[in-house]
């Protein structure tokens, strides 16, 4: 029988591979990730292996504004054990600057 600390470690590494996969999605007018970018405002991995991704664009007016959630999640389906991917988009709270990561910021050249 799996023990809840196993069970809570399988979901962790899960998430960080959902995170990796994120990752490999590009603005394709900004040359970083989606994930540094800070377009992600939340992960969930439930126990049955389901991914809830709730994230944001640039901007409502976004050229990408489909091609980018949908390229989140056929990334995350491709990871094995995945069941289903849930990817929402919002738009509150509103995207700024100040959600990229330092490596992003670096990248762009804010820092």
């Amino acid at each position: 029988m799996e023990t809840s600390t196993t069970k809570i470690e399988e979901i962790a590494e899960l998430k960080q591979k959902v995170v990796n996969a994120i990752k490999m999605v590009f603005d394709p007018e900004i040359p970083v990730d989606v994930y540094e970018l800070g377009l992600i405002y939340e992960i969930t991995v439930f126990p049955v292996n389901n991914v809830y991704v709730l994230m944001t664009l640039t901007s409502p007016n976004c050229p990408s504004a489909e091609a980018i959630p949908s390229e989140v999640k056929e990334r995350i389906k491709e990871i094995e054990g995945i069941n289903n991917v849930e990817v929402e988009l919002t738009f509150d709270p509103p995207y700024s600057q100040d959600m990229m990561s330092e490596v992003a910021q670096l990248e762009l050249g804010f820092l």
